[in-house]
């Protein structure tokens, strides 16, 4: 696959992202779309409330039309759409219901999970029929397993886990916008020596998209992207890891997001077990702030962390 038509895909959903900023962000002020900052967070964000929020709209679009512009329309092609769209969809409504309401929970635990499990479902429906391998390869190995038709309740939990993981990831300025960029760049190159170009143009429209948001996302943002985009980001990047067939290298790869799910599962059952807090804030990034860092220290030691995870993953991968 062309080198070049990664960097062109990637360069006009830049360009596309960083137009459509100017043309969002005063609609969605005028539409009184404002964030509602949660009272029990940092006291340091209660300044973010009224922010314009829905920006994932932004990512969503970008994405939308450069994927559709240089990838080939084959079943990969249908799934990659399908994911980002379907759950970035889920987010939208999500984020609706906030702003309507004004209140900082929009839709309920069981509708979105609902929603994720019906698009979870069909593309496994999608990639069944469509002959998708049902072999998972354990990374750093020659070893693999077939799981036969579990494959895909266990596609389904990836999905669940993945976009549920990059949605905690959200909630400092910048910080998924540049997390989620890298873990794209890991997964292109991995598509791209793969010939995969539904999962590479894929990776290379997100990567595009997500830093021409982050202009308008960086420390102190203009716009949020609210659950439209993670989760729009969070269904592109379990969908590149299934296509590519790396799917536990997301481990690896996208180990920032786990760290972040990670440490939620911790504190509530260390909570609901012993009554007590191992973070003074759950998700992880909101420990740091807590403990004195500056949103600038925590997005850029995470980014940091997030380039030597993609290198690592694309190390094993390499050893394959």
């Amino acid at each position: 696959m062309d080198f070049k038509l990664m960097l062109m895909t990637i360069g006009v959903s830049f360009i596309l992202a960083v137009i459509l900023g100017p043309l969002c962000i005063p609609i969605l002020k005028r539409l009184k779309f404002g964030q509602q900052v949660r009272e029990d967070g940092p006291q340091s964000h209660l300044k973010k409330s009224g922010t314009p929020t829905m920006g994932g709209v932004i990512i969503l679009l970008a994405f939308t039309l450069a994927f559709l512009k240089f990838s080939v329309m084959d079943t990969d092609f249908y799934v990659m759409l399908f994911a980002t769209l379907g759950f970035g969809l889920i987010g939208f409504l999500d984020d609706y219901i906030k702003i309507i309401f004004k209140r900082s929970l929009g839709l309920t635990a069981m509708q979105k999970l609902f929603g994720q499990l019906f698009f979870a479902i069909v593309i496994c429906v999608i990639l069944a029929q469509s002959g998708h391998s049902e072999v998972i390869s354990i990374p750093g190995t020659s070893l693999s397993l077939d799981l036969g038709f579990f494959y895909y309740p266990f596609i389904i939990f990836m999905f669940l886990a993945i976009t549920n993981a990059v949605n905690f990831t959200d909630g400092v300025d910048g910080l998924l916008s540049g997390t989620s960029s890298i873990a794209f760049a890991g997964f292109a190159i991995i598509a791209l020596q793969m010939s995969e170009i539904s999962a590479a143009v894929g990776a290379a429209a997100m990567i595009g998209a997500v830093l021409g948001f982050l202009v308008y996302n960086a420390h102190p943002a203009k716009v949020f992207m609210g659950d439209a985009g993670s989760l729009g980001i969070g269904g592109a990047i379990a969908a590149v890891a299934i296509l590519t067939k790396t799917e536990l290298l997301f481990l690896v790869i996208g180990g920032i997001f786990v760290i972040e799910i990670l440490s939620v599962i911790i504190q509530v059952v260390s909570f609901k077990t012993r009554g007590k807090r191992v973070f003074k804030m759950s998700p992880i990034h909101h420990h740091f702030e807590l403990t004195g860092w500056s949103e600038w220290r925590v997005v850029i030691t995470f980014w940091t962390v997030g380039i030597l995870l993609a290198g690592l993953g694309l190390w094993i991968n390499k050893g394959l």
